[in-house]
């Protein structure tokens, strides 16, 4: 694939991955090619962790379904995402940003402006939303034939300091770089990141993938192949608008057009 169509093509994969597990070669070229990410004096920060084990992936599955659950239900999700919520493609084409939630039961559509809110807890609970949620959290993950880790040293990664910035810029190149390289083989990738808002959840798993002291794990994702005929989770979303460059972007100073 062209590197200008798999930055173009690449997004996030919301659905099940095909049912089949993820060759080792493919598992491979992904280190490969993140091995060659840029990083500060050549550092090179990161290490992965390729995780098959199907009891390791569900244990993860389940503290990823419970973490959706949890923020749902203290109202954190709400209070953090609420301003990213779409509802229509005329707000989407308006904003140029967010998520369309576009997918859900029918049960559920006359009052989706309620229950994505932030006073929507009662109506949530009524049609038991947070549970929904969670559960298609568990099963996306449960069913992924890879789990991809990525854990920054601590010599480099100090949240204080200069270096610690810099290795997240690195880990950036690298997020980018697996997107990539897994759109142009037939793949698809996801952010697990509810577990990532409750520490005590995110250091179970740090826990449970026996990572050292002197490493943080700061990123884990879902993957696998993509299938266009799998079913879309039960409550669902699109974002595939982008903002035009002369709103992104400026030229020389701040305000002055690029043409």
């Amino acid at each position: 694939m062209d590197l200008f169509e798999a930055i173009v093509n690449r997004k996030t994969a919301n659905s099940k991955f095909a049912e089949r597990k993820v060759t080792d070669e493919h598992i491979e070229l992904l280190i490969k090619m993140s091995s060659h990410c840029p990083s500060h004096f050549n550092s090179q920060p990161w290490r992965f962790i390729a995780i098959t084990n199907e009891t390791i992936i569900g244990k993860i599955a389940k503290i990823a379904g419970d973490s959706m659950v949890q923020l749902m239900d203290d109202g954190r999700f709400w209070k953090q995402y609420r301003k990213y919520f779409r509802f229509s493609e005329e707000e989407m084409e308006k904003t140029k940003d967010g998520i369309h939630i576009d997918h859900l039961p029918a049960v559920l559509k006359p009052f989706v402006r309620t229950i994505f809110s932030e006073t929507g807890g009662k109506v949530m609970a009524k049609f038991k939303v947070p549970r929904i949620l969670g559960n298609d959290e568990e099963k996306l993950v449960a069913s992924s034939p890879l789990l991809f880790a990525i854990c920054l040293t601590k010599d480099e990664y100090k949240k204080e300091e200069l270096s610690g910035f810099y290795s997240v810029i690195s880990m950036g190149a690298v997020i980018q770089t697996l997107w990539l390289v897994t759109t142009a083989i037939g793949m698809g990738m996801q952010f697990i990141s509810t577990p990532g808002e409750i520490p005590e959840n995110w250091n179970s798993i740090s826990g449970m993938l026996s990572i050292p002291d002197d490493y943080e794990m700061c990123a884990i994702f879902r993957m696998g192949y993509v299938d266009p005929a799998i079913k879309r989770p039960t409550i669902d979303w699109r974002s595939s608008q982008r903002k035009p460059i002369n709103e992104l972007a400026f030229k020389d100073m701040w305000g002055k057009p690029l043409k």
